[in-house]
This record gives structure tokens, C-alpha cells and sequence, in this order.
């Protein structure tokens, strides 16, 4: 019975996410439903002493990060760095290669500091003129920017600014370039193998003489012929993010050592911090402030031309962050409460001696509790927070390197996190004009190919012990 309600809970947050219900309201109902079957004097005790806690302690830890995520992403935007980074690789790759030029701009973004969200409104028009010219079928679009935006720069490739790459550190006192090489592997593999499938389809579609198509929603204006940004300039904001996230990573441990005391300067009460958790949050969140100072100090020009619309669009990137956010930490509180009921422990062995190898473990928790919320960070800090110190425990028992945790953790969050109810899916399709059964079939054939990447790199690790 004690196992029937957490499955009752997860299954009912499971389904009010897919019908579109905020899971800010519907995170804690869920878990507290799941105390008051198992203990109703509980309820509040629970809701108090651990949803909130660990709730606000999210918000706390990772707040900053999706602020100036957002923010930095909507000035790329808006200054036309964009538009002028796509129009540059599109030039490159060529219009016949379409797919590939859409894949590329998408991983450049996303690897660069982009939000996602922000990737797939920018990159859209593009894609629907590039297909369109080369007759490719519309439906393949969100597929083509899923593969770019939403798999390998969001969590396998090392040094990611991602959020996804980014909390796994505060578990396994890692850095967002754990497991570098078993980060760049795990990413080839998946953009490989997707274009390889995106390719196959396309070919398909035109052997059967099927074309872009016609009487399609959302269809994008035709391109302007504004004068866009040097290519040069644009690019620099990515630049400087991915750089100094690197030297900022190695920095701050040498600047404040191992952990900072109050103490020591005469605060008394305060908690000291552990700087090898911060160390990547807070190198991430310097990069992001310093690519966003660099968009300001080279579109100056352009930012007191639209100096409404900048407000505007500031204020929207900031709620953006918010909604991101409290969103993320509800299903972390959700965790959180899940984890400390009887049936969790039940679960939670059953896992154990289904899956005794720690890092396969980590990877079905994980994938599947992304799956189950919709959320690749929220299923992920689900997991972590409810398993890391056991993973850490095993790996130590078996000689694994905290790093192989890291990555495993964060490529198979982006796993399964791409079912019909995830919001980054919802997003696309809306933004392209596109339904489920219109376009869902070829993501679904990513999150399976993105899937079976997070086992092929821990085949690696075992055959090679390449870290």
C-alpha cells in the first residue's frame, strides 16, 4: 500500500502537468496527498519542515542562474546577435543542408548561454525558410531544432552553462567540465545518430513527394532586409561566457580555498559555505553577467533605439526566470517529501537489487522521474535529492569517479524528459504551428535516441575508463 500511494502521487502529478496545470500548485497537493494517505498528522510537519525548506533552498542555490540566463538570451535576441549568428552558419553550411545549418545554430546558442526557450522563438523563422526553399516537410522542423537545442549542448558536452549541467555539481562537488570526455562521446554519438535518423526521414518524405506543405499555423514573415551585426561581434558574447565559466571554475577554489568561514572576519551566526558546492553555480553566473555586459557595451546603439521594447523584454526574460524557477524547485520540494515516505525506501530497493550497478541505477531513476515530471532538472533533483549520497557511496565502493555520476546524471535527465507533457515540447510545437501528431513522432525518436546515449557512454566508461 505504502508503494501504491507514491505511485498514485507520481501518476497524478504526471497527468495534471500533460493536461497543463502549473505544477507550482500541483507539486505540493501532490506530495502532500501522498503524506495524508500514508500519515494524515503529518501533513503539515512535512509541508513546513521539508517542502518549503527544500523548495526556497533551490530557489536560493539556482535563482541567479536562470535570471541571467534569461536575461542574457533575450539581449542576444534583441540586439540582433541572433539573427546575425543563424543568417552566418546558414551561409556556411549552405540552404541544402538544412538541417544540419538549424542543428548547428542550435547547439552554438544553447552551448553558448541561451536559454532554450529563447533558442527555439529565435531559430524558427530560419528553419521555416530554410525547409520551405528546400522543400523539406514542415513537420520535421521541431525535430530538427529538438536535436540542436534540447539533447547533447543542454547536458553531455562539458562546460555547459545549461541548468542541467549545473546542479549535479552541488551533489557530487563536481564542475560543470566533469567527465569531459565522456561528455564529448556521448555528444557525438547523439548528434550523429540524430542527423543520421533526421536525414533518413527527410529522404523518406521525398521519395514519397511529400514537400514542405501548405495552409500550415504560425507561419514567420518573410526576412527583412535589415543590415545584421558583424558575425564577429555576435559571437563574442558566447565566447566570453564559455571562456571565463572555464577560468572562473579554476579561480574561485584557489581564491577562497575549500570553504568560506564569517567567523574569520568577525560575523558571528552565519553558516560557512562550501565553496567546492558554489564553485560552478557561481562560475556560470560570472560568465552569464559578463556576456550580458558584453551584448550591452557592443548594441548600445541599438539598445537606445528600442528603449521601450528593451524594458519590455527585459521584464518578460524576468518572469520567464521566475516562472523557470519556482516551477523547478516545486518538483524539487516534491522530491524531496517523496523520498522521506516508507514506500520510497521500498522503491528505492527494489531499484537497487533490480539495478545493482550504481551508475545504471542512477540512470533509469533518473530518466524515468524526468519522465514522469516533464522536467529533465526537475526529475533530476528529484533523484539527487533523494539518492546522490548513496550513489556517492557506491561509486566509492566500486571506484567510480563522482565525475562518471555527473555526467551520467545529467545526460539522462535529458532523456525522457521529452514526453508530450514537457514544456520545452508544448513550447515548440505552439511556436512552429505544429500538434503532437503532426511533429511528436520524430522527437519522440531523439528522446529514445538520447536515451540509449546515457548507457553507450557508461558501456565506454566500463570498456575504456575514459573519464
Amino acid at each position: 500500500m505504502e508503494i501504491v500511494v507514491i505511485l498514485l502521487s507520481l501518476f497524478f502529478l504526471m497527468f495534471v502537468a500533460f493536461r497543463g496545470f502549473s505544477v507550482i500548485l500541483f507539486a505540493p497537493i501532490c506530495a502532500l496527498f501522498a503524506v495524508l494517505l500514508t500519515e494524515p498528522g503529518y501533513v503539515m510537519p512535512f509541508y513546513s519542515g521539508i517542502f518549503m525548506d527544500k523548495m526556497v533552498g533551490f530557489i536560493k542555490s539556482y535563482f541567479p542562474v536562470f535570471l541571467l540566463g534569461a536575461i542574457f538570451g533575450k539581449l542576444m535576441e534583441m540586439s540582433g546577435f541572433v539573427k546575425s549568428i543563424t543568417n552566418s552558419v546558414i551561409k556556411v553550411i549552405g540552404t541544402s543542408r538544412a538541417m544540419l545549418a538549424i542543428v548547428l545554430v542550435g547547439a552554438l546558442l544553447t552551448y553558448g548561454g541561451v536559454s532554450v526557450y529563447v533558442v527555439v522563438f529565435a531559430i524558427y523563422p530560419f528553419a521555416a525558410e530554410l525547409f520551405k526553399a528546400a522543400d523539406i516537410p514542415k513537420r520535421l522542423i521541431p525535430a530538427t531544432i529538438a536535436l540542436g537545442a534540447f539533447t547533447f549542448t543542454m547536458d553531455a558536452l562539458p562546460g555547459s552553462p545549461q541548468i542541467q549541467n549545473i546542479i549535479p555539481t552541488s551533489f557530487f562537488k563536481t564542475t560543470t567540465w566533469a567527465a569531459p570526455w565522456l561528455g564529448v562521446i556521448g555528444g557525438l554519438f547523439v548528434l550523429s545518430i540524430g542527423m543520421l535518423y533526421l536525414e533518413w526521414r527527410r529522404r523518406r518524405a521525398k521519395a514519397a513527394g511529400e514537400g514542405y506543405g501548405s495552409g500550415h499555423k504560425n507561419e514567420p514573415q518573410p526576412f527583412s532586409d535589415e543590415k545584421l551585426p558583424n558575425i564577429f561581434i555576435a559571437i563574442l558574447p558566447l565566447i566570453v561566457v564559455g571562456v571565463f565559466n572555464k577560468i572562473f571554475t579554476n579561480l574561485i577554489p584557489k581564491f577562497y580555498g575549500t570553504q568560506f568561514d564569517f567567523t574569520k572576519i568577525h560575523i558571528e551566526n552565519v553558516n560557512a559555505v562550501d565553496i567546492t558546492k558554489e564553485t560552478s553555480v557561481w562560475a556560470v553566473e560570472g560568465a552569464l553577467l559578463l556576456g550580458i555586459l558584453t551584448v550591452i557595451v557592443f548594441s548600445v546603439k541599438k539598445i537606445k533605439t528600442i528603449k521601450t521594447n528593451f524594458n519590455e523584454g527585459i521584464n518578460v526574460a524576468i518572469g520567464g526566470a521566475l516562472l523557470a524557477t519556482i516551477n523547478t524547485a516545486s518538483e524539487y520540494g516534491y522530491g524531496a517529501i517523496i523520498s522521506m515516505l516508507p514506500g520510497f525506501k521500498s522503491i528505492n530497493q527494489a531499484m537497487s537489487n533490480t539495478f545493482t550497478n550504481p551508475l545504471v541505477n542512477e540512470a533509469v531513476t533518473t530518466t524515468t522521474l524526468a519522465g514522469i515530471t516533464g522536467s529533465a532538472s526537475g526529475g533530476m533533483s528529484i533523484a539527487l535529492g533523494a539518492m546522490s549520497e548513496i550513489y556517492l557511496e557506491q561509486a566509492q565502493k566500486f571506484g567510480i569517479d563522482p565525475e562518471v555520476l555527473h555526467r551520467v546524471a545529467s545526460m539522462a535527465s535529458g532523456g525522457m524528459d521529452t514526453l508530450p507533457h514537457n514544456g520545452g515540447i508544448i513550447t515548440l510545437l505552439v511556436v512552429t504551428g505544429l500538434t503532437h501528431k503532426q511533429a511528436y513522432l520524430d522527437i519522440f525518436a531523439l528522446t529514445i535516441i538520447k536515451t540509449i546515449s546515457v548507457f553507450f557512454i557508461i558501456g565506454v566508461y566500463y570498456l575504456f575508463g575514459i573519464v
